[in-house]
């Protein structure tokens, strides 16, 4: 897509609007739910790892012979260094996605696929609506050979990461979604 036409098209309310380095362009629908999901776990992060944690939200991993991605979570290894504007898949110690209603098949099955065949350890997916969370490890080509599902609520989830760090998931304070009221 071309600057000028990104500049004369009217996208959507509601959705945030991401440019891939490949030239393709990524509607995601903007949500308290997953707004405010994102922001709880990036405190689960300064708890757990510290405030200089390297940890990413919405930033371009680059994963080779595939599209980018920008996960909704990312915690990379402490000596990961950007290449260019994009860290490598091989820096990522856990990626997190957070389930929008547009994403879940997403969520759920293509990312679990793809970050299972680049040998991400930890994949997570947060799901608000379901109020549960699916813990993906050991990855295979074709995705994990382990997943274990936690709901909203059940106290802390310790996740080991590979380089000997514990990130832990407050599964007591994730948000859940509020029910819709009229607008009238």
């Amino acid at each position: 897509m071309s600057v000028d036409a990104i500049m004369h098209t009217e996208f959507p309310k509601g959705y945030t609007v991401l440019f891939g380095a490949d030239g393709k362009v990524i509607l995601t629908p903007r949500s308290f739910e997953h707004s405010s999901t994102i922001k709880s776990m990036q405190y689960d992060t300064i708890v757990s790892l510290g405030r200089h944690a390297k940890v990413t939200s919405d930033v371009y991993i680059d994963f080779p012979a595939d599209e980018n991605s920008a996960p909704d979570l990312a915690i990379l290894r402490e000596d990961a260094r950007r290449e260019g504007k994009c860290y490598s898949f091989e820096d990522v110690l856990l990626i997190s996605e957070v389930v929008s209603t547009s994403s879940a098949r997403k969520d759920y099955d293509d990312c679990t696929a793809k970050y299972g065949r680049y040998g991400i350890p930890v994949y997570l997916v947060v799901d608000p609506y379901a109020r549960e969370v699916v813990l993906h490890t050991e990855p295979t080509t074709s995705g994990y050979s382990t997943a274990h599902t936690r709901a909203y609520g059940t106290g802390k989830l310790p996740i080991p990461l590979a380089d000997g760090r514990t990130f832990t998931l407050d599964l007591d304070e994730l948000p859940r979604p509020e029910p819709e009221v009229d607008a009238r």
